[in-house]
């Protein structure tokens, strides 16, 4: 006789945490801190694997501000010691002295080499209303080796992050013509001019930035630092836009230093000839010349000199592939949560200027479902790691049954110096192996900065 199947109440089920990154592992460490249990899958093989990826890069935040409080609360009985709160770290620093130990102290909550590859309800697609909010969240991973697996939840926190889907050339958002075809010479990452064979790849050479954050600003300032020593190094400068007051960022008005640093070193490097401004130039095709150098043309006909290599730091944009069985509620234009998106609307905010949020403007209509991190943003670009931790640690309180931590803001963020952010981010900056905690965090490792203590952190700005 066949046994009856027992279900498991989902009360008792794990709350899955999609990206072991900065915010993945923050909400897992506020979720412990309410008595509930995480369990983190990142498809990488270490905490913070998107950010290892930008290693070389210097955050424009301090250590006092990128470290989330219930993360360090579970460090601190291990011996942990919190790096000097007033320094920068770079990528590599973050990941390794602060998001590595943290994953460790979580121990078997975070599973390696598990590829989210879907998300639903259990025995529900996105369509079927009965019973769907009663049904626990089914979640499908794939190991390294290929093997298949699911994994039944009573919440999902997609924590994943923008970084394995970066924008494209295309001025229309898609590819432009011959961007494909031109890949061995085209990047999408600032590159690590520590590493000789990077660093070759560029020196003495003519290469094309295009994107107008501070992204941008780093390969600007990292190339313009090359120029010293190999003098025929050269960038031009490609904004889909105009440049105006705003474009540099809001320089000694900034409340995070290092930020404002970035844009005035963007500045300089185009001031003192390292680098070429073209405005209004969006790119329709990407041609060969006779030599294999690439010649980039403009929706106008306009066709700029040949260039040798390109890099590409128009922002980065969700997938959500893996989340489509879900009911999500998503502005058209953003691709974030419809409560979030007016908050954010790079047209109008700044890092800044974007109001503290919870669970309330991260809801969807599928209950027990939240993107956070840089992933909540969609396409904006104006995301803070203070703010994930923010975000988390209001969702976490609502898992608990605490609305009214949930509800309460807990966040004050910095000023950038600019009103509002036409202008400043007229290109978004912003894996399913963590949330990257890059895009517009960072500063270049050879900048060097006078520091107070400000009071903000990275993340994407």
């Amino acid at each position: 006789m066949t046994e009856p199947i027992t279900e498991v109440p989902t009360d008792v089920l794990p709350t899955v945490v999609v990206g072991a990154g900065p915010i993945g592992l923050a909400a897992a460490a506020h979720l412990v801190g309410r008595g509930l249990e995480p369990l983190v899958l990142e498809a990488g093989d270490a905490a913070g694997a998107a950010v290892r990826e930008w290693r070389h890069v210097r955050l424009f935040s301090t250590w006092a501000e990128v470290v989330d409080p219930a993360a360090a609360k579970l460090l601190a009985p291990t011996g942990w010691i919190s790096p000097d709160g007033a320094t920068y770290p770079t990528g590599g620093d973050w990941a390794e002295r602060y998001l590595q130990p943290l994953a460790d102290v979580l121990g078997e909550r975070v599973r390696y080499g598990a590829l989210v590859t879907g998300v639903s309800r259990a025995g529900r697609d996105r369509v079927v209303d009965a019973d769907r909010e009663q049904q626990p969240f089914t979640v499908h991973i794939r190991g390294v080796d290929g093997t298949e697996e699911r994994i039944t939840a009573r919440a999902v926190i997609d924590a994943s992050g923008t970084w394995s889907t970066p924008g494209p050339i295309g001025g229309d958002g898609l590819h432009a013509l011959g961007e494909r075809t031109a890949s061995d010479r085209v990047r999408y990452r600032v590159p690590d001019l520590d590493d000789p064979a990077v660093r070759a790849r560029y020196a003495g050479k003519r290469t094309a930035v295009i994107g107008s954050g501070a992204s941008a600003f780093t390969a600007l300032a990292s190339l313009a630092g090359l120029a010293e020593t190999a003098p025929d190094t050269h960038a031009v400068w490609i904004l889909r836009r105009g440049i105006s007051g705003s474009t540099f960022g809001g320089g000694e008005a900034d409340q995070l230093p290092a930020r404002g640093a970035l844009g005035l070193a963007a500045r300089a490097a185009v001031e003192d000839g390292h680098a070429d401004a073209v405005t209004g130039f969006r790119t329709e095709a990407v041609e060969r010349d006779a030599d294999g150098r690439l010649v980039l043309v403009a929706e106008d006909g306009r066709r700029l000199d040949a260039v040798d290599e390109v890099i590409v730091l128009t922002g980065f944009r969700p997938d959500l592939s893996f989340v489509s069985e879900l009911r999500l509620g998503l502005d058209e234009r953003l691709q974030a949560p419809v409560g979030l998106a007016p908050l954010i609307d790079p047209n109008v905010h700044s890092c800044g200027t974007v109001y503290p949020h919870g669970v309330n403007e991260l809801s969807h209509p599928e209950e027990g479902v939240y993107l956070v991190g840089m992933k909540s943003y969609g396409r904006a670009p104006t995301f803070l790691a203070m703010t994930g931790y923010e975000q988390v640690r209001s969702i976490a309180a609502a898992l608990a049954g605490d609305r009214e931590a949930a509800e309460r803001v807990e966040l004050t963020l910095p000023e950038t110096g600019v009103c509002g952010g036409a202008g400043l981010f007229d290109e978004p900056e912003t894996t399913r192996a963590g949330d990257d905690g890059g895009g517009c965090c960072a500063a270049p490792a050879t900048l060097q900065i006078g520091i107070g203590a400000p009071a903000a952190v990275s993340g994407g700005c």
